[in-house]
């Protein structure tokens, strides 16, 4: 017996197995610690190589994930076979009797993951027929499992690209989002008999209405779908490094730009001309989850603040803003959440303002 093979063969095996099970079945635990290495190496790796080039840096999802899924098999393939390699004599040719080789240790676990063996190589006694039973059974569970998980990746993907084309369909820049919904002031004289005074957005003349009512629905839609991406991010932190060739399709430019929206609607108009605080808070918390994310990622914020949203861009609309003096005020307080947002914006190799 060789009890270094052994050692070997149970260390590679019980730190793959975490790594798998914390990966795919702990929510809050981001990455396994050998995935999480995988994959932040490969990703940082292809900015080198590629000088942060979109269509190549679009591969960096499809590559880690591959890499991810043949890391598990290759290591559970690897521990298998240094624990055979352990026994004095575990496996036997059934034709000759003559100890395995490497490689016929090699053959032997590779069928015996995927099959029940194909009888070229017997174990030597019952304790090595047990760990043939548990070979087999990790293989198909382990492998079964991870191929579960890449398939739960490839419908978040189609998700987080949903939310950001749903974003910058808006705007392209928070103050172009902030335009696209201002519908100005209806007057109260507008009556129509046919409706019974109703105006098209359902109230009745001489009501008021806010002139951002019309993205009431569309905000609660986005906060819903972002809630949804935060925690799949938690599931899958690899989704951070899944790469839109174009901007309007990524969540690392459509979250920011989402986010300073926001702000412009809490502090960048008049509180009279605001948009529902409830709609714009429970937006916010959404973007409080999504940036809880970071973490997992290994995503840190900027060491500078961004460049801050134009108010002159909205005054060139006649959409009503608060002096420059009160905003900057207001933006000096939200600094480090917008640290955050300018390093998601850098961590996908995108600049800040995010879209022009």
């Amino acid at each position: 017996m060789n009890p270094l093979f052994l050692l070997a063969g149970t260390v590679v095996l019980a730190a793959v197995i975490v790594d798998l099970l914390w990966t795919t079945l702990w929510v809050d635990g981001g990455s396994g610690p050998l995935s999480g290495r995988l994959t932040t190496g490969v990703w940082h790796g292809l900015r080198r190589v590629t000088d942060n080039y979109p269509r190549a840096l679009s591969l960096a999802g499809p590559i880690i994930l591959a890499l991810t899924l043949a890391m598990w098999i290759g290591l559970i393939w690897l521990g298998w076979t240094l624990l055979f390699a352990g026994g004095t004599t575990a496996l036997a040719d059934s034709q000759t009797g003559d100890p395995a080789t490497w490689a016929g240790r090699l053959y032997y676990v590779a069928y015996t993951m995927f099959t029940s063996g194909n009888g070229d190589y017997t174990p030597t006694s019952s304790v090595w027929e047990l760990v043939s039973s548990f070979t087999t059974a990790t293989g198909m569970a382990f492998v079964t499992l991870g191929v579960s998980y890449v398939l739960s990746v490839l419908g978040a993907v189609s998700e987080k690209r949903a939310f950001a084309s749903d974003v910058t369909g808006l705007g392209e820049r928070s103050e172009a989002f902030v335009r696209t919904s201002w519908t100005g002031d209806v007057a109260p004289s507008d009556y129509d008999s046919e409706t019974d005074g109703r105006r098209p957005d359902g109230g009745r003349a001489g009501e008021a209405q806010n002139p951002f009512s019309g993205l009431e629905l569309p905000l609660e839609s986005l906060a819903s779908q972002l809630s949804l991406l935060a925690e799949q991010h938690k599931s899958y932190p690899i989704l951070h490094y899944y790469h839109s060739e174009q901007a309007m399709q990524a969540s690392a430019v459509a979250v920011p730009i989402l986010d300073d929206a926001l702000t412009l609607f809490r502090h960048g108009v008049p509180a009279d001309e605001q948009l529902d605080p409830t709609l714009v808070e429970n937006a916010r918390t959404s973007v409080d989850s999504y940036l809880e994310t970071l973490d997992t990622a290994f995503i840190d914020p900027a060491e500078e603040v961004p460049p801050e949203p134009e108010l002159e861009r909205l005054r060139e609309e006649g959409i009503p803003t608060v002096s420059d003096e009160e905003f900057d005020a207001a933006l000096a307080e939200l600094s480090d959440r917008r640290r955050k947002l300018l390093g998601v914006v850098r961590a996908d190799a995108w600049e800040w303002p995010p879209a022009k």
